[in-house]
């Protein structure tokens, strides 16, 4: 009997470890659905379109984020929208809006809490109380697109033809058609500029949504600039005072001195002057006094003594001491 149990004793705990491997693996699947660490209640609301809105953007209250946009599904004429909100309270007349996060379109779900008590999370915000953006760029992709399939050859030709069919009516009436007429030339004969233009706006509003990153980095850097040099306005400040005080400082001693400093500018200027006028003389002198100072190192440069030689200081009466004379 003891030897079944010590066989079914690993049987039992690696069974346990499974159930406890199942359960740790159900719970990190599934861990943002949790209450304490997920990422809070899940909450839906109906707008009568997407507007560009996808999952994972943001959900915020009064500017900040307290959630994420989790699902977005089609539910006949309108989107049903469910977001995940953590540590917010939403009233049962909550409002939600999508709205503009970034001037190269990125959206994000804001929501207005109001009312007396608590949404209910099984009922979606009604459409009378939600609202969405006009996509501009969106918009302009859409024209483009739109003015690429116009025939306007065919255009300005159907103008032409109202406007001789209607050539009898009254003169306001042709005014018009005239006018109608010229714009439809006009447009034609500016086809390809305009496709142009319109092929060149579509180039620049691709080019922008692939830099969002990038251009979302540049603003936040500018913004990180413009905070430093406010933090940095006080010593700013002090600086310019600083510098304004020295130059009234320097101003009142130039005054104070300038009785004294007048003829001392004034002498120095002679100075110059008189130097300028001998400076020949000056090299002369300087080239003549380099032998003397040469001769002058030879003697004093062999230690701490003076070693020369001097011919001709005893008289030629005591004897011819040196008979080839002082320039052997």
């Amino acid at each position: 009997m003891s030897i079944r149990r010590a066989a079914d004793a690993p049987v039992r705990t690696a069974l346990a470890g499974l159930a406890v491997l199942i359960l740790g693996l159900i719970t990190a699947l599934n861990a943002r659905s949790l209450p304490v660490i997920g990422d809070g209640t899940t909450y839906s609301a109906e707008f009568s379109e997407a507007a560009g809105v996808v999952k994972g953007n943001d959900v915020r209250i009064a500017g900040v984020k307290v959630g994420r946009v989790s699902d977005i599904r089609l539910r006949g004429d309108h989107v049903l929208v469910s977001v995940q909100v953590k540590g917010a309270w939403l009233g049962d007349a909550t409002g939600a809006a999508i709205r503009l996060k970034t001037v190269l379109g990125q959206k994000y779900v804001a929501l207005d809490p109001q009312g007396e008590g608590t949404l209910d999370p099984g009922e979606p915000i009604p459409r009378s109380r939600t609202s969405v953006p006009y996509d501009v760029l969106a918009a302009f992709g859409r024209l483009s697109s739109t003015v690429d399939r116009i025939d306007t050859a065919r255009l300005a030709k159907s103008f032409d033809t109202l406007s001789a069919t209607l050539a009898n009516t009254p003169q306001s009436v042709r005014a018009a058609l005239a006018g109608l007429s010229r714009l439809s030339d006009s447009l034609s004969s500016r086809d390809n500029q305009l496709a142009a233009l319109l092929a060149n706006a579509r180039t620049v509003s691709r080019t922008l949504v692939d830099r969002d990153a990038a251009v979302r980095q540049l603003l936040a850097d500018g913004n990180q600039l413009l905070a430093e040099v406010s933090d940095r306005e006080t010593a700013i400040r002090t600086l310019l005072d600083g510098a304004r005080e020295l130059a009234s400082e320097l101003s009142g001693l130039i005054d104070d001195n300038e009785a004294q400093v007048g003829p001392l500018l004034t002498q120095l200027d002679q100075l110059t002057s008189m130097l300028q006028r001998n400076q020949d003389a000056l090299a002369a002198g300087i080239r003549s006094f380099a032998p003397l100072v040469r001769l002058g190192t030879n003697i004093a440069g062999n230690g701490r003594f003076l070693d020369g030689y001097l011919c001709g200081l005893v008289l030629p009466s005591l004897g011819p001491l040196n008979e080839e004379g002082c320039h052997g």
